[in-house]
C-alpha cells in the first residue's frame, strides 16, 4: 500500500471513528463504542449494562441473560440504527455492521462475510482437506475462516504488535527524509 494510501485509510478510520462517537446516542451504551473499519463494512460493538442477577447464578442463566439483554437492545434501537447505518453508508461508502458486548458475551447482529480469493499451494491445501475431512469444516473455503478466526484469536498480542509498528512505519514515511532535520 502506497504511503498516500496508508494516510489516507487511517484519516478515513479516524473519521468513521470520530463521526459514530458524535452521532451514536450517549445513553446506548455503557462506554465509548468501538468502531472497526476495514475496505467494506464499518462494525460498530458498544458494551452494556450487564444483567441485574443473584449472587451464583449459573453460567448458563448468566449467559441467557446476556443474551436476553443483546436482544432487548437490538429490538429496542432497530429503527434508529437503520437510520445511523444509512447515513454512514452514505457517508463512508460502507456497510454497517453492528453488535454488542454484555457482561463478557459478544453479540454480533449483522456483519458481511466478504470472498476472498487466495492461491495454495499443495501443503496448504492438504491443510484444509483434513479439516473437512475431520469435520471440523464442511468445505475448504470454511476450513480457511476457521483457520483465520483461530490465528487471530490465538496471536491477538502479535498482530496488536505488527499493528503499531505499521502505524509507526507509516509515521515516519509521512515525515519524509525533510521532516526529520527540519531542512
Amino acid at each position: 500500500m502506497s504511503n498516500h494510501s496508508t494516510h489516507a485509510s487511517r484519516t478515513a478510520d479516524e473519521s468513521a471513528r470520530g463521526w459514530f462517537t458524535g452521532r451514536l446516542p450517549q445513553d446506548w451504551f455503557t462506554a465509548p463504542a468501538k468502531v472497526t473499519v476495514d475496505r467494506e463494512e464499518i462494525t460498530v460493538i458498544g458494551t452494556l449494562a450487564a444483567p441485574a442477577l443473584d449472587e451464583g447464578v449459573s453460567d448458563a442463566e448468566r449467559s441467557a441473560a446476556a443474551d436476553g439483554r443483546a436482544k432487548a437492545f437490538r429490538e429496542e434501537t432497530r429503527e434508529n440504527r437503520m437510520a445511523i447505518a444509512r447515513e454512514a453508508e452514505h457517508r463512508f461508502g460502507r456497510k454497517v455492521a453492528w453488535g454488542v458486548d454484555v457482561d463478557g458475551h459478544s453479540v454480533l447482529f449483522t456483519h458481511l462475510a466478504v470472498p476472498v480469493m487466495t492461491r495454495l499451494r499443495q501443503p496448504e491445501r492438504l491443510v484444509l482437506d483434513t479439516l473437512v475431512a475431520a469435520g471440523v469444516a464442511r468445505s475448504r473455503s470454511e476450513a480457511l475462516a476457521w483457520s483465520v478466526r483461530l490465528v487471530g484469536r490465538n496471536a491477538q498480542e502479535w498482530l496488536g504488535e505488527l499493528r503499531s509498528a505499521m502505524e509507526h512505519v507509516e509515521q515516519v514515511r509521512s515525515q519524509g527524509p525533510e521532516g526529520r532535520d527540519g531542512a
